[in-house]
């Protein structure tokens, strides 16, 4: 069940636009402020919202912490009016659709198709791994968020409460296996969830606090840890904001490789990356039978945000990431030439 597309009008960033989506994976690059984290919040909000028990708008809420937990602060705010905020986000078998304005008090929106959607969808499993790297601050985080003590979005919450998932029964599967092995040899290291703090164990060492180990080796645990404990699998939706953070460049061929060998197994995945070697070794890494997808959002002379994909990188007209390249290139002959 596969998320095919989302269709955004006035919302946050967006006057209109519509993005497609790969059944594999998908590749988001773009500027700073051009909504690649917000097209991922939005969609996993869709995503989770297949669970009865959550409500779409209230978990975009939760997702972007608007003041007041108003939903109508993310009306698109850059045209005078009181214009209405649509998104439509489908599957391959359904879609929901949410509409509200910037009246609309909390998370009082409309919701469309929700009930088929549940129907549909109720089997889809969904994560959300943020840029910033949050077990080591784990410990009662949830519990400080709800008594209002320090505020963080439900990205943090979530990927804490899915690391948490028991894994002390049943063995590890072969394709399991395959990952496992390779991140053990980047962590060096199993994770330990003892006492609700979360530990690196190296072998036969004594465990180490999650907070003493670089945050780059914490970010590849974690991974570790959601494959190990059968979240990451067949038929789920993961979104992972800037997967490169604080990522030794030498595991970045590593790191490729597992997105693509995820996509291969079954899992759709949605990245946003600032960085070359990431898009690039994803692009040399794939098989011929990949669904890879790059996914640029820009901005037209117009200023407004629009979406432009390939099947390959350097496809792609509007590539923020070579561009940057092509001026350090350019600056770089200039003070030779000097």
């Amino acid at each position: 069940m596969p998320l095919t597309r989302i269709e955004a009008e006035n919302f946050t960033v967006f006057e209109n636009i519509i993005i497609p989506f790969e059944e594999g994976l998908n590749v988001l690059i773009g500027e700073n402020g051009v909504g690649k984290t917000h097209i991922m919040k939005v969609a996993y909000a869709a995503c989770q919202a297949s669970r009865h028990n959550v409500s779409f708008p209230q978990k975009t809420v939760m997702l972007f912490r608007p003041e007041q937990s108003s939903i109508g602060r993310l009306v698109n705010r850059q045209k005078a009016g009181n214009y209405v905020a649509k998104i439509s986000v489908e599957s391959d078998v359904s879609k929901i659709g949410l509409s509200f304005s910037a009246k609309t008090r909390k998370w009082d929106a409309e919701i469309n198709f929700e009930e088929k959607w549940e129907k549909q969808m109720s089997n889809l499993t969904s994560v959300f791994i943020p840029a910033k790297e949050i077990l080591s601050n784990a410990w009662n985080l949830d519990a400080a968020v709800k008594m209002g003590n320090v505020e963080f979005d439900d990205t943090y919450l979530d990927i804490i409460a899915a690391a948490r998932i028991d894994i002390s029964k049943g063995g590890d599967s072969a394709a399991r296996k395959k990952y496992l092995d390779i991140l053990q040899k980047i962590s060096n290291g199993k994770v330990i969830l003892s006492d609700e703090r979360f530990y690196l164990k190296p072998g036969t060492q004594a465990k180490m606090e999650f907070n003493l180990v670089a945050e780059g080796l914490r970010k590849i645990a974690l991974l570790w840890q959601l494959i190990k404990n059968g979240t990451l699998e067949k038929g789920t939706v993961l979104f992972w904001d800037e997967p490169e953070a604080n990522i030794n460049p030498k595991y970045i061929p590593v790191l490729a490789e597992l997105l693509i060998m995820l996509e291969s197994e079954g899992v759709q995945t949605v990245v946003s990356t600032h960085d070359y070697f990431l898009a690039k070794y994803i692009e040399i890494k794939r098989g011929k039978d990949s669904n890879v997808r790059y996914i640029s959002l820009y901005k037209d002379e117009k200023n407004k945000i629009q979406c432009e994909i390939a099947k390959n990188f350097e496809l792609l007209e509007h590539n923020a990431i070579m561009d940057t390249l092509r001026q350090l290139y350019r600056e770089e002959i200039g003070v030779v030439l000097k």
